[in-house]
């Protein structure tokens, strides 16, 4: 591992660098205090995305979702769930691909619920459909 850390807040977007010794300490942000690493599913715009897509060392995994789609909200707690079992490998994030929909079409999302990990600054696997917590886990190890 690299001795420091390079990650967004995915409250504000402030980009924050940080000693990788410290990732389990639970490290904050400069700018607005919010925890990097918290184990939680944060709901995040295109701004934060395109930030933590882009410079995060710390893998994230992004669930692409909309309020109005059943299999979403069914998947939502086993999103969570992973999210906490992966805490210091990996942040989880999601977006909501109705209000971002210019983040939707960029990335030529055709279908939703769906996963894309990313890590080192670009997308490395997509994973589509609603799936429970060990499933997601599983994804985001084999691609770590």
């Amino acid at each position: 591992m690299k001795e420091s850390l390079t990650l967004s807040c995915l409250s504000c977007g402030q980009v924050n660098r940080f000693p990788a010794a410290k990732l389990e300490a639970s490290p904050k942000c400069a700018k607005c205090g919010a925890l990097l690493a918290s184990g939680d599913v944060a709901a995040i715009g295109e701004r934060q995305h395109d930030k933590a897509t882009q410079t995060d060392d710390l893998p994230l995994l992004v669930d692409y979702w909309a309020p109005w789609c059943g299999p979403c909200r069914t998947m939502a707690p086993e999103f969570a769930t992973a999210a906490k079992a992966l805490r210091f490998k990996a942040r989880f994030a999601k977006i909501d691909t109705e209000q971002f929909q210019a983040v939707s079409q960029r990335l030529q999302i055709r279908g939703i619920p769906l996963l894309i990990l990313y890590a080192g600054g670009k997308e490395i696997a997509r994973l589509s459909g609603a799936r429970p917590a060990a499933e997601i886990e599983k994804f985001v190890r084999q691609h770590l």
